[in-house]
């Protein structure tokens, strides 16, 4: 979804699509980080100082941090655990996020969310599941190396008291940036040092082949390269799972294209109980949920994407399956209902137990 930032550190992570008028406008996103970055700078001096002596000469408090962010719940007798990766700021989404809606339709949809009409966050969420066969993470976030408002998937890992070493298994919805960066570190050294890499098959077949980077887009061939990169120093360790395909037991992978050439999503079921990762079928689900039909620049084949969203959304509802998805507002998980032409979110309830 996102390309890595220059060493400058001055440009906002660009879109990978493959419709060059979807990109963002760099001069606009710098200029937006900018103006953030003033408004944090006045803050301090905003009001008169005759109007506050006092405060003026004491040390600005400092600001506290939030909790850890990871949740836990139960699927039968396997835990599983959601961890928050920070999130990303996508400017201007009412001209940029969605290719077949206007803008005042898209700012409408913005505002009945309750979302930043201005730059709208988009969350990033790893799962982790405690299974028979070790600790399985599904995707791995961002490395801290695409926003800076995101790369605490590591520390809050050790929060939630899950050591990257222990992880013996990571399987992947798909390949863009955010979803695979965290596999190794700024200078490319290996993160999870003992797990085997389960990728889907499709997917590694398209981001893996030369010939397509050629004839990519230039916006979206950076990712061509991040994949390669990232997985390199894996490559003894990596199993390609054909679509529909059984994971292990207990885990089923389900095809869903769309999105990119070879998402997949993942049905993970013990006894009567089961819980849907769902990776990006989905966007924010003000956005996709309230209208599935509505093309993100982030989907590859939009085309396809609605078809396999509203597939995948009705067996969600059909079968009453709580859901995880990567860009859902944390602790991302929860269950989906029909609502007219589209879906609404219903969010799980929080437990003081696991």
């Amino acid at each position: 979804m996102l390309q890595p930032v220059d060493r400058t550190g001055l440009e906002a992570p660009a879109v990978i699509t493959t419709l060059p008028e979807a990109q963002p406008n760099r001069n606009t996103d710098v200029m937006i980080h900018r103006r953030i970055a003033l408004l944090a700078a006045g803050s301090s001096i905003a009001a008169p100082a005759l109007l506050r002596p006092a405060a003026a000469q004491a040390p600005a408090a400092a600001v506290p941090a939030q909790a850890p962010g990871f949740y836990r719940f139960r699927v039968g007798t396997l835990t599983v655990t959601v961890v928050h990766d920070g999130f990303f700021v996508f400017p201007n989404p009412t001209e940029r996020f969605v290719r077949n809606a206007t803008p005042p339709q898209v700012e409408e949809a913005l505002r009945g969310g309750f979302l930043d009409a201005a730059g709208m966050r988009s969350p990033f969420n790893v799962t982790f599941i405690e299974s028979p066969r070790g600790l399985i993470a599904f995707d791995v976030g961002t490395g801290g190396q695409l926003s800076p408002q995101a790369g605490t998937l590591v520390a809050n890992m050790h929060a939630a008291g899950l050591d990257p070493a222990r992880v013996n298994m990571v399987a992947f919805t798909h390949f863009h940036a955010d979803h695979i960066s965290g596999l190794t570190t700024a200078q490319n050294e290996v993160v999870f040092p003992n797990a085997e890499i389960v990728v889907p098959e499709a997917e590694w077949a398209f981001w893996m082949d030369d010939g397509a980077m050629s004839r990519a887009p230039e916006a979206v061939r950076g990712g061509f390269m991040n994949t390669h990169r990232r997985f390199g120093p894996y490559a003894a360790r990596i199993r390609r799972l054909p679509p529909n395909a059984e994971l292990m037991p207990g885990i089923a992978s389900i095809a869903t294209f769309g999105h990119t050439p070879g998402h997949t999503s993942y049905l993970v079921a013990d006894g009567a109980d089961q819980v849907l990762v769902m990776g990006d079928v989905t966007n924010r689900p003000e956005i996709n949920l309230r209208h599935p039909d509505w093309h993100i620049v982030f989907d590859m084949d939009p085309a396809t994407a609605v078809v396999t969203r509203r597939r995948l959304l009705d067996r969600v509802v059909a079968d009453r399956i709580r859901t995880i998805g990567y860009h859902w507002p944390f602790p991302a998980n929860g269950f989906v209902a029909k609502d007219g032409e589209g879906y609404r979110f219903a969010p799980a309830d929080w437990s003081p137990v696991v």
